[in-house]
């Protein structure tokens, strides 16, 4: 489909992985409709997206915002000075861009953005991840034009008629990994015979999740178990001496994960939205612990939503010391099992998001 005019599309999202590799799934989506559009994030100046959404071949724009703190700390005191400051900078993005429609993946930059855009009257998208939405995205609710979800039930929060079910955006790559086994092994000089642990705990890592792995490598030994464990760049001067061990590699970051995914018999993860939306896709067996630590628990609902349907195991943090060995054990021993959460939680997956999404965009764009 060619454009006869040259779109321009603005996405805001960041702060986490979670928020900014779908707002880069949905421009790749959309760049292949629209050849000829310019594209521009709007992100946090200090946060991961300055550095990821340049590696995937977007111009960035940063503002100085930051979310409040729920204890009392200093921070706070900045933060009406940093909502005004973003608000103005947004207002002089938005006036000089001229975006034809405004894309939000929440995370704090999305809100002064997406008001500023709004109160323009730019046609607006926002695309909510979690189970339990944001207070961004709360917020933005009664401004924007379209609310593309990932979870049924989120009308107690947002306005019903403006409420899509799609989805979470999916990296392309991780649509067909079935048949990667064997390159993902060798990506990561694995011995094929051996089963493969893939440990995730997100971009920043999970502290807690770190301490059980670093506990258990004795008992992953003796199981012959090889370890792909990203840990987060924050813990990973801390771990990263466990590179000397045969079967463990210790990553800050996983660039290829479509290769680790492929590599992997049963993972380890964390339970926030975009992990679970791609964990339904890849079709592995999954133990998730979820973060206790993150507004309304809502890594604990994604992940309840999954084992529910006895498609993943949940284990609570507080519950790893006794569970962890028995749960892990029963999928080592047991193909069946594997088996089950695999064709359990595929079913789950919502392949098509990333194009449904696009597709709502391509609509505001007419």
């Amino acid at each position: 489909m060619s454009s006869k005019k040259q779109h321009r599309i603005i996405l805001s999202g960041g702060g986490t992985g979670g928020h900014i590799y779908p707002a880069i799934a949905i421009a790749d989506e959309l760049k292949s409709r629209f050849p000829d559009a310019e594209f521009l994030f709007v992100g946090a100046s200090d946060r991961m997206e300055m550095e990821k959404v340049p590696q995937a071949g977007y111009e960035i724009e940063g503002l100085w915002i930051s979310g409040i703190q729920r204890k009392l700390t200093l921070r706070n005191l900045a933060f009406p000075f940093k909502l005004i400051s973003s608000l103005l900078k947004s207002r002089k993005i938005i006036n000089t861009f001229h975006p034809d429609v405004v894309i939000g993946t929440g995370g704090f930059a999305s809100g002064p953005l997406l008001k500023s855009a709004t109160s323009k009257g730019v046609p607006s998208l926002i695309q909510e991840q979690n189970s339990y939405p944001g207070i961004t995205n709360k917020l933005l609710s009664k401004h924007v034009d379209k609310i593309c979800v990932a979870y049924e039930g989120l009308e107690s929060f947002f306005p019903n008629e403006k409420i899509i079910l799609t989805g979470n955006p999916i990296r392309k790559d991780l649509l067909d990994i079935a048949h990667k086994h064997i390159e993902g092994k060798d990506a990561f000089s694995l011995i094929h015979s051996k089963h493969t642990l893939l440990v995730l705990g997100g971009s920043l890592g999970a502290r807690r999740v770190n301490q059980l792995i670093e506990e258990k490598l004795d008992y992953f030994e003796s199981q012959n178990i090889q370890v792909i464990w990203q840990c987060g760049k924050l813990y990973y001067q801390e771990y990263k001496h466990y590179n000397a061990l045969e079967n463990v590699q210790v990553h800050a970051f996983l660039s290829n994960m479509d290769m680790a995914y492929a590599a992997a018999d049963v993972i380890v993860s964390r339970a926030g939205a975009s992990s679970v939306s791609e964990l339904c896709v890849v079709g592995k067996p999954v133990i998730f612990i979820p973060s206790p630590n993150v507004a309304e628990d809502h890594q604990t609902k994604n992940a309840k939503a999954i084992a529910d349907k006895h498609a993943a195991i949940l284990i609570k943090e507080s519950e790893l010391e006794t569970q962890f060995e028995i749960e892990f054990d029963g999928l080592l021993f047991s193909s069946e099992k594997r088996q089950e959460l695999s064709k359990n939680i595929k079913q789950l997956a919502l392949v098509n998001a990333t194009k449904d999404i696009a597709d709502e965009v391509e609509k505001l764009l007419k």
